[in-house]
């Protein structure tokens, strides 16, 4: 068998037997170094980064009177929060939508999160 095809095999099988989750894991990573964004996992507090991922939760929490919407991002190395103060809604900002996110990394409860991120929403294909 031809080593490409052999390639191929390869990889079919190994898509048909891993956990799907790992998978996409693991493009997700693979698309964030090729855009040259940061990886989610390298990020420390006080620095400014720019990384690329998926929301994979969006939440609108309305406490006393203050609006927030918090997310949470994941690269396909590891989870980071967003959080934008005093927004209800942001058009664009679901569950499953690709963003490149620029802003500073701070620390929450021993989590990463970036506050007020600038943000680009990217095709989802």
């Amino acid at each position: 068998m031809a080593p490409a095809a052999a390639g191929y095999f390869r990889r079919l099988t190994r898509k048909l037997t891993e956990d799907i989750d790992q998978l996409d894991a693991e493009e997700m990573a693979e698309t964030s170094e090729a855009s040259g964004a940061r990886r989610a996992c390298d990020c420390s507090r006080g620095e400014e980064v720019t990384m690329f991922g998926r929301l994979r939760s969006v939440e609108a929490c309305s406490r006393a009177a203050n609006a927030n919407i918090e997310a949470e991002f994941f690269d396909g190395t590891d989870t980071v929060t967003l959080l934008w103060i005093g927004r209800r809604k942001i058009a664009g900002i679901e569950p499953g939508k690709t963003l490149l996110v620029r802003g500073r990394v701070g620390e929450r409860d021993g989590r990463k999160i970036v506050y007020n991120p600038y943000y680009e929403l990217r095709d989802d294909s």
